[in-house]
């Protein structure tokens, strides 16, 4: 199984069997929020597309094995404040397909350049241990 790194925090993706092929994996938003990472900095905890990515305040920089970008990310991403040239993610249109490593910036939309987290547990060994 899949496992994410972030906020200090292990969590082992378990999967459903997927009703369509072309959704395999876990969405990588529902998995953060369900474990009770925060995703959103400041007031877009309030303020968020809720999962459609047409926001961009979910933006993460991502290690490890993933979907391809789509293009709602794509297209959010290429508008300011985001840039295509960095390598941020939206988790909500971010599925899992291995072990992964979050990271998240500053700024209401996470494009800063200031880290407000990142996963410091390394291979289960340290941090909290959940399921999704």
């Amino acid at each position: 199984m899949p496992k994410v790194l972030a906020q200090d925090k292990t969590i082992e993706c378990v999967e459903a069997k997927p009703l369509v092929v072309r959704h395999r994996g876990t969405n990588l938003r529902k998995i953060l929020l369900k474990n009770g990472v925060e995703l959103y900095n400041g007031k877009s905890k309030l303020i968020n597309c809720r999962g459609i990515g047409s926001c961009g305040t979910c933006a993460v920089l991502i290690e490890g094995k993933v979907s391809p970008v789509n293009w709602r990310d794509q297209t959010r991403r290429s508008l300011p404040p985001h840039s295509p040239t960095k390598d941020l993610r939206l988790a909500c249109q971010t599925r899992v397909l291995g072990d992964v490593r979050v990271t998240k910036f500053e700024g209401f939309w996470g494009q800063g350049s200031q880290i407000v987290w990142k996963s410091e547990a390394e291979n289960g060994e340290k941090g909290e241990k959940s399921y999704g």
